[in-house]
This record gives structure tokens, sequence and C-alpha cells, in this order.
């Protein structure tokens, strides 16, 4: 008799497993929203990991394998994930239906003249890291919400009920995520890469320049000297860098003004113990908050 339960207990869950929806996520950070909204409803695997520029991906078989057998896939757009479509083509999955949670954001830093190589890698959609904007990352919710009910109608109930926790989430944690860093609101601060100006203008912080000197293109020691005369010109304490950059240049500009280099992840599981999005703004929130 225990035996006939426990097959009937792994019938049960292997009918689960099947009915699942199968989701790819470009991003561990989109995967992490999807899993919030879409519960035990879905299966979610991801491409790029947390500690990789998104912005670059090898392209690998095994990402085509994943795309293969997927229903859904998820990507923050605004021309972030470049590689995206070569790995969608191999997939040979004609049936995968292509979400871009970039569609219902307000988009900043769209370039108003014709972009060129000599601008840099200037992304002519808009700046696409807008998930470093909590009130962006419901909105995000928001579409994987109205695409998972697309797909699955039945469980509209339980995604919007998923939604609603999220984004409850999302208000009290900016209350306490303001009150941290309201110290540093209108102090100036040198970020490595362009990836920040969403967060900034979210918390009130003043991006005065970059240790690229245009986004994409690696530091120069002319640049360098320029950031060290800006530092010292306006008391700069921060440059805030994404985790997986080279502080090598950062480092210098810090032995030479005692600027401090905070390095931090840009997306879910960048380091170990970021599980979640609000752990996540919550690491950066604090750090930044610590050394300003």
């Amino acid at each position: 008799m225990k035996k006939y339960f426990v097959l009937i207990i792994l019938i049960y869950f292997s009918l689960q497993t099947l009915a699942q929806i199968k989701v790819v996520s470009t991003t561990t950070t989109v995967a992490n929203l999807v899993e919030s909204i879409g519960g035990n409803k879905v299966s979610v695997s991801y491409l790029c990991r947390g500690d990789q520029d998104p912005h670059f991906l090898e392209i690998l078989p095994s990402y085509m394998l994943k795309l293969r057998d997927a229903q859904l896939v998820f990507k923050i757009g605004l021309d972030l994930e470049k590689w995206l479509p070569q790995l969608i083509d191999g997939s040979r999955n004609d049936k995968l239906i292509l979400i871009d949670l970039s569609t219902n954001i307000s988009k900043k830093e769209v370039p108003t003249t014709k972009v060129d190589a000599s601008q840099g890698d200037v992304h002519p959609y808009g700046n696409p890291h807008y998930w470093l904007d909590p009130l962006n990352a419901k909105i995000m919710a928001e579409e994987i919400c109205n695409a998972l009910i697309d797909y699955s109608s039945s469980d509209a109930e339980y995604f919007l009920k998923n939604l609603e926790k999220f984004n409850n989430s999302i208000d009290s944690n900016m209350k306490v995520w303001s009150g941290k860093i309201s110290s540093m609101k209108q102090k100036n601060i040198i970020t490595f890469h362009k990836s920040w100006v969403y967060f900034a203008d979210r918390f009130g912080l003043n991006v005065v320049s970059n240790v690229e000197p245009k986004p994409g293109i690696p530091p120069t020691p002319s640049h360098d000297a320029e950031l060290i005369q800006l530092i010292r010109k306006d008391k700069i304490k921060i440059i805030l860098m994404e985790n997986y950059y080279s502080d090598s240049a950062p480092n210098h500009i810090s032995e030479s003004t005692g600027v401090k280099v905070v390095k931090v992840p840009i997306a879910v599981y960048g380091i170990e113990g970021i599980n979640s999005y609000e752990e996540l703004i919550d690491y950066i929130i604090s750090k930044v908050s610590a050394n300003g």
C-alpha cells in the first residue's frame, strides 16, 4: 500500500512539472521577477549569469537547447541583448513567444541624433539599465503577469495575486530604501559604466561622470587624470561600479584621491546571498549609503 501511495505522489508531482509554463529569461533578475509572479506555475531558466556583463554573451549550443524547449522568453530589450536573435534562430523553436519588458518603461538617454561608432556603445533606443529603478521593476512585473495570463488565462487569479504581493513588497521597501539613502540626496558620484542613470534619478544622486570615457570604451590614462581633477575639485566620495568590470582604473583613481570604490552586483545572483530583486536593491543601497 505504501508503494502505491509513493507512486501516486511521484505521478502527481510529475504532472505538475509537465503543466508548468517553460520560461527562459535573458538575465537572472528577469528570472527572479518571473518566479515572483509565476510561482509554481512556471519553470524558469536564464541565459546570462548574475556576475556577467549582459551586453555580451558567448553563443553556446546549451543556450539554444534551453530556448528550444521554452514556451516564453523574456528580455530586457532596448538593444541590450544583441546576442539573443542568434540564439533564438539557433533554437529552431518557431513557437517561442518573445516578450520585451521595456515596452512601457519611460526610457532615458534616448539619442536625439544619429548613433555611430565614434560615440561608443550607445543604445539607439535608450539606456537599457532600467531594472535598477524599483518602480520600473513593478512595470516589468506587470508585463510578466500579463504575458503569463495571456498564455494561461485559467491561472490569472494566481498570477494577479502574486503581482499584488510583489508590488506591496516594493512599496514597503521603497520607504526603507529612501530613508537609508537620504543622506546621499543631491551628492555627486562617479560611475564606471552608464548603468546607473535610472537608479540615480530614483534615489536623487548626481552622476557627474563615468570612468569609461564613452560607453563601452575602456578607461584611458588621460580620462583618469581628468577624473582625478574633478574628484579633488568637487570632493566626490564614491565611484560606483558593476562587479563584472575590472577595478584597476578606479583603484588607481582611488589611490590618488581617496575616493571610495563601491563595487556591487547589478543582477540577482551577482554575488552570494543576493537571491531576490529586493535583496539586490537593498545591497546596493546599503553599500552606497555606508560609503557616501
